[in-house]
């Protein structure tokens, strides 16, 4: 249909009259609501314009100015903006094929419909569109408390774990100060950090995870002043920190004066059955752990709502940094996700994500198992994805290409780490795509891991 209309655009002049509604679904045998749709779509496109009482008209054309911008280069110098890998993950959630390099949930497994419906229920709210308070609705941050066992006044609503992340990291560390980073991690973490003028030191993890004797040798050698680390169903591999290092890596960080950001981004995406840890600061009694929780990947991609828990004058700062950034979250997002959780909906959202999530994790385990017995692989045991060490000497970023070019979407181990690597990794995701697929997708990158080789 749109095409439709830009073809019928394209061949009219500036200022002529558009067929009548009921003549163009006519025309192009589409309904009244099809009509409409379409025709917003060209008003937005700038190539329609709308005239009460007229009709609608072909709008003139714009033409784009083309000139040198060379002179851009001099003036903006180099840049202080450092992806790590963050633009190429976000264009792979995106790509065609099947997806095992998503990081969000496919439409299946979504709240899509009970969201729409929690939203229409907020912009009803009388004070729907009134400014919220900076730290966010009081509803909200009591709810959060009690999911965490946290006081809600340590509780700070901000947007996505991606902008807290970037507040905390920011509003702790001035620019040229180190910062560790439980290894592998999140890219987004590592690309905030470098951003921010911080420099990523890796101490890695193992089947346990953090590995404290490598945590105490990386503070003596750097005097850092802070941890970023994920605990919880840690991204890429899945893993969770083991209940007998977690006291000992929290007293090597107070020995440090260190503060520990806690990314507890898959809170809620536990595997139907199995118990989820607590988060690290019930074991904190000085406010040394900063946890930053998201609904995003519970519910929706753009769903961008999630919670600091901090104690002391840091949590100010981080108040501060916020208001800075974007002064607070959108009240109808806020009343929005009050609507959801406080419903039954949530449960369900949660049984039916726990579910399908288990069952992907299964099929994708056996699957490379089956397919690919020469890579390392732990099983997850949480979250979306699995990190799988490719045989030695294999090029990770051909493995990749050629992976796309058999339709299977997977992605670059590299992202996920600090500095060289013994051998290549990939991460592989099983939240965007059915069970059902997994062992198709796996043995057409076995035949793409075979075909590099």
């Amino acid at each position: 249909m749109v095409t439709e209309l830009h073809r019928l655009v394209d061949a009219g002049t500036v200022g002529q009259r558009l067929p009548s509604t009921r003549a163009l679904q006519a025309r192009l045998g589409v309904g009244p609501v099809t009509v409409q749709r379409a025709l917003g779509r060209l008003v937005a496109e700038g190539r329609l314009v709308t005239r009460p009482g007229s009709g609608t008209f072909i709008a003139s054309r714009r033409t784009t100015r083309t000139g040198d911008t060379d002179w851009q280069q001099v003036a903006l110098g180099p840049s202080p903006v450092h992806p790590s890998g963050l633009d190429q993950v976000v264009h792979l959630a995106n790509a065609p094929g099947l997806q095992l390099g998503a990081g969000y949930l496919d439409a299946g497994l979504r709240a899509d419909a009970r969201l729409a419906t929690a939203l229409g229920r907020a912009a009803r709210r009388p004070d729907a569109w009134a400014s919220p308070p900076a730290a966010g609705l009081p509803e909200l941050r009591s709810w959060f408390g009690r999911q965490l066992g946290a006081d809600p006044e340590h509780v700070l609503i901000t947007s996505g774990s991606q902008s807290a992340l970037s507040a905390t990291m920011r509003a702790i560390l001035p620019a040229g100060h180190p910062v560790l980073f439980a290894t592998p991690t999140y890219p987004g973490a590592l690309a905030v950090a470098r951003s921010a003028g911080l420099t990523p030191i890796s101490v890695p993890c193992d089947h346990d995870g953090l590995r404290p004797d490598l945590l105490r040798d990386a503070f003596a050698r750097t005097s850092a002043r802070l941890l970023v680390i994920q605990p919880t169903y840690a991204n890429p591999g899945g893993s969770v920190l083991a209940a007998h290092r977690r006291g000992e890596i929290l007293d090597i960080c107070r020995v440090a004066g260190a503060f520990v950001i806690e990314d507890d981004y898959a809170r809620w995406l536990g595997f139907a059955g199995e118990q989820t840890p607590p988060p690290l600061f019930v074991d904190d009694d000085r406010g040394q752990v900063i946890t930053i929780v998201s609904l995003t990947k519970i519910l929706a991609p753009s769903l961008r709502v999630s919670a600091v828990i901090a104690r002391g004058p840091v949590m100010n700062r981080i108040g501060a940094m916020r208001i800075v950034d974007d002064f607070f979250v959108s009240r109808p997002l806020q009343h929005t996700v009050i609507e959801l959780v406080s419903g039954p909906g949530w449960a369900a959202q949660l049984r039916a994500v726990g579910t399908a999530l288990r069952e992907r994790a299964s099929a994708l385990v056996a699957a490379v198992a089956h397919e690919l017995p020469d890579c390392a692989a732990t099983p997850p045991l949480g979250g979306i994805s699995m990190f799988v060490g490719l045989p030695r000497g294999v090029d990770e970023g051909a493995t990749v290409a050629a992976a796309a070019r058999l339709g299977v979407v997977v992605g670059p181990g590299r992202y996920y780490t600090i500095g060289e690597q013994e051998t290549a990794h990939l991460r592989l995701s099983y939240a965007g795509i059915p069970a059902q697929d997994i062992p198709t997708a796996v043995a057409l990158l076995a035949r793409a891991l075979h075909d590099r080789s």
